[in-house]
């Protein structure tokens, strides 16, 4: 198995969700709490009140404004905790609170520097006095210094979708490795199975597979495979995993996989790409099309 650097996290550290009281933003309050729930980590959920200066002119709040803006965050918060405990039951993580004034995509940067991961929704109310959650999400991705979960339209957490199992897409290098660790260790918590998933080739699958030598191929990867794999049978074996070689596009394989998956996990960037890259394009491709929760999981070097 690579010796790639795997980010390390504090184990005191929580797992923090933004929330802004759309539906989106309360789903991410849910998966954020099963999440916590599964790996015992206290739960702080985050509202701003913040407002986003996107014209170079500050608006001008009075302290009649800032104390509504401030109850009304607090409303969120209530009902971010109420949505929260009842997608733990009995056993609900540890949950702080907090009204910011900064905005929130500021906020959320510098606390990922002590947080074990952050949840975000997709998108968000819109409303001026809170920034976008799209525009969130999106800076977040690529700023972050802790993993970072992204929940579209639902929190993935009902009956159905708790025996699906997590998918990991792989490319054969060392920025894969914190992407397998982070899918190994949510599998085993969540006690279902993991789909490894290596796709290759930008080529579209209309071409034909003995031009361009797929045996020979096909025997390559999967030697590379099995090369990042080493090692983690023996460290997860409750850990079913299953591997899937495909010669596509890694972003449409990926996706197809992803309708029977609970969770989507990938590198920041893979193949390809380079340590200045922000967000690879598999991964924001993803972000944009998926309809699971997805997490993006940087290298040590990508959060400078």
């Amino acid at each position: 198995m690579t010796d790639r650097a795997v980010p390390q996290r504090r184990v005191d550290a929580p797992i923090i969700a933004a929330v802004d009281g759309s539906a989106v933003g309360y789903h991410a309050a849910a998966w954020a709490a099963a999440d916590a729930a599964l790996h015992d980590r206290r739960l702080h959920l985050v509202t701003s009140i913040g407002v986003a200066d996107g014209l170079g002119l500050a608006p001008i709040q009075t302290e009649d404004d800032m104390s509504w803006s401030h109850l009304d965050g607090e409303r969120t918060l209530v009902e971010a905790t109420r949505i929260a405990r009842a997608a733990t039951g009995e056993q609900p993580p540890v949950i702080t609170t907090e009204v910011t004034t900064d905005t929130i995509i500021g906020h959320l940067i510098q606390a990922s520097e002590q947080a074990y991961a952050i949840v975000v929704g997709s998108r968000g109310l819109g409303a001026f006095r809170r920034s976008l959650l799209g525009s969130v999400s999106s800076a977040i991705t690529r700023h972050a210094k802790c993993p970072v979960t992204v929940v579209h339209s639902t929190s993935a957490i009902d009956a159905v979708s708790a025996v699906e199992p997590v998918l990991v897409g792989v490319d054969g290098t060392g920025n894969s490795v914190p992407a397998l660790e982070v899918a190994f260790e949510e599998a085993s918590r969540r006690n279902v199975g993991l789909v490894v998933l290596h796709a290759w080739s930008d080529l579209s699958t209309a071409l034909d597979p003995a031009i361009v030598g797929w045996d020979a191929v096909e025997q390559s990867e999967d030697a590379v495979l099995a090369e990042s794999l080493a090692g983690y049978a023996e460290r997860y074996p409750e850990v079913k995993v299953t591997r899937k070689l495909m010669l596509d596009r890694p972003v449409r394989s990926l996706l197809e996989a992803s309708e029977h998956a609970q969770l989507v996990v990938v590198g920041s960037h893979g193949r390809g790409g380079f340590t200045g890259m922000l967000l690879g394009s598999t991964s924001a491709a993803l972000l944009q099309s998926v309809e699971c929760p997805i997490t993006i999981v940087r290298q040590p070097a990508d959060a400078e």
